[in-house]
């Protein structure tokens, strides 16, 4: 992720979802209407009014737990039936 001139970049997150490995960037921009944002190198992002919860919620994109990863599981294999049922 390029940042640009209005952004600053406070944290990055190492880890994996959906069995890739994946990076967060969490992002302050004072121009936004919501200036805390996290994005990720699969497409997902979240916007935040304050700076609570970026961490919490940027960590947890990266490093799911057992529910997590089973809603995935589950995403996947009806993503996997739905293509072969055409």
């Amino acid at each position: 992720m390029q940042v640009k001139e209005n952004e600053l970049r406070f944290a990055t997150f190492h880890g994996r979802h959906d069995g890739a490995l994946a990076k967060v960037t969490a992002v302050r921009d004072d121009t936004r209407s919501e200036p805390y944002l996290w994005v990720c190198t699969c497409g997902t992002s979240r916007s935040f009014l304050t700076e609570d919860g970026v961490f919490a919620t940027a960590w947890r994109h990266t490093h799911p737990n057992r529910v997590d990863r089973l809603r995935q599981w589950a995403t996947r294999r009806l993503q996997f039936r739905a293509r072969t049922a055409r």
